[in-house]
């Protein structure tokens, strides 16, 4: 609980620093923080993906897809796997800032796979990201995260995407993805203790941090108007380390994640002075 509270606290304490940091730089070319343009964009994604992590039976589900930024004269790529985030840095090649995910609850409704372990309460993560165009063709994003209330580890995503415009409105995308995890993360959901093992069946088991999965991605997305965006993707994941070791992915479910669907999105241009 304390090593829970002190990464919250530091956290906040960076991205504090980050944003006073940012605000301070445009107060001193005579403007505010928040002046320029800039782009919002919500909507959301369709897709059939494994019930929870780990399982060997799909289901389909949604997740809301929103975006915010200033616009900037460099290229501009996003991914359905980018979480809800907020630029507090955006030039020609970087971009940073805060970035949040909400995280569902799961139990034993979610898959008779995991009838005896502990319920895990819905929360959320938060923390920050940056990505970078070292081209004007691929773009890399890194996520890192704390979790709050469903679990109290780090997450953190890596992904890199190469795209090409095969014509001014369709666009083909994809690249290679990795999560890796803290301990605190795997134990609230790959871990089995002993009560847990006696009410499931399961076999025991006490991960430690690491690697969590290794995949790729790719996907094809089609710009219908200047403002709407529509998808189709796919996602193949293979989950690895303390996450492929544990009893609930070996005994009952499938170390192979793969998720497909379509999204949609609008993009909102506004000016703020």
């Amino acid at each position: 609980m304390e090593l829970f509270v002190f990464t919250n606290s530091r956290l906040f304490f960076t991205l504090g620093l980050f944003a006073a940091s940012a605000g301070a730089a445009c107060a001193g070319d005579g403007q505010h923080f928040w002046s320029g343009d800039w782009y919002l964009s919500v909507g959301a994604a369709g897709f059939t993906a494994p019930k929870f992590e780990g399982s060997k039976h799909n289901k389909l589900q949604w997740s809301p897809l929103i975006s915010v930024g200033k616009q900037g004269p460099g290229p501009r790529f996003s991914s359905r796997n980018d979480n809800p985030s907020f630029a507090l840095i955006d030039n020609d090649g970087i971009r940073a800032g805060i970035v949040g995910k909400f995280v569902p609850s799961r139990d034993s409704s979610d898959g008779h796979e995991l009838k005896g372990l502990k319920k895990v309460k819905w929360g959320a993560e938060a923390g920050g990201f940056v990505e970078a165009y070292p081209t004007d063709w691929l773009r890399a994003r890194v996520e890192v995260r704390q979790g709050i209330r469903a679990h109290s580890g780090v997450v953190a995503d890596a992904a890199v995407d190469a795209f090409t415009d095969i014509t001014p409105e369709l666009r083909l995308s994809g690249g290679p993805r990795m999560t890796l995890a803290s301990p605190d993360y795997f134990d609230t959901y790959y871990g089995v203790n002993a009560k847990e093992s006696a009410a499931s069946g399961l076999s025991r088991y006490n991960p430690g941090g690491g690697i969590k999965s290794v995949g790729a991605g790719g996907a094809l997305t089609w710009k219908a108007t200047q403002n709407w965006t529509t998808s189709a993707f796919v996602e193949y994941t293979r989950l690895t380390g303390p996450a492929a070791d544990s009893s609930l992915v070996r005994e009952r479910g499938d170390r192979n994640q793969l998720l497909v669907g379509v999204s949609a999105s609008y993009k909102f241009n506004f000016t703020l002075n």
